[in-house]
């Protein structure tokens, strides 16, 4: 059986992902299991140019809009009681959870 679990956790809203980053620390306090992290990882912007006048006419100008995806990564011990514990974790709608065995 695998001793590590990564979490790897990323979201377009910052608070909501330390809500869910704090959550799990936590759980890990109340266990006392090990835990590294939570890592944060560089925030990745991603921007689109849209064109202000669909028709073409006249002059172009452009609006620039933007989205920063959030990212962390939290390394565990898989003890069997910590991991049912983070599968009851209330997560909201815009935070992605993926939980690797390592």
């Amino acid at each position: 059986m695998p001793n590590k679990a990564r979490i790897r956790l990323w979201s377009t809203n910052v608070n909501n992902l330390n809500y869910v980053v704090n959550q799990i620390k936590g759980i890990v306090d109340k266990t006392g299991v090990s835990m590294r992290g939570p890592i944060p990882l560089p925030t990745r912007r991603m921007e689109v140019p849209v064109m202000r006048l669909p028709h073409g006419e006249g002059r172009k100008k452009w609006e620039k809009w933007e989205m920063s995806l959030h990212k962390r990564i939290i390394d565990i011990s898989a003890d069997e009681r910590v991991m049912r514990q983070l599968m009851r974790v209330k997560v909201p709608e815009d935070v992605y959870i993926e939980i690797q065995l390592i």
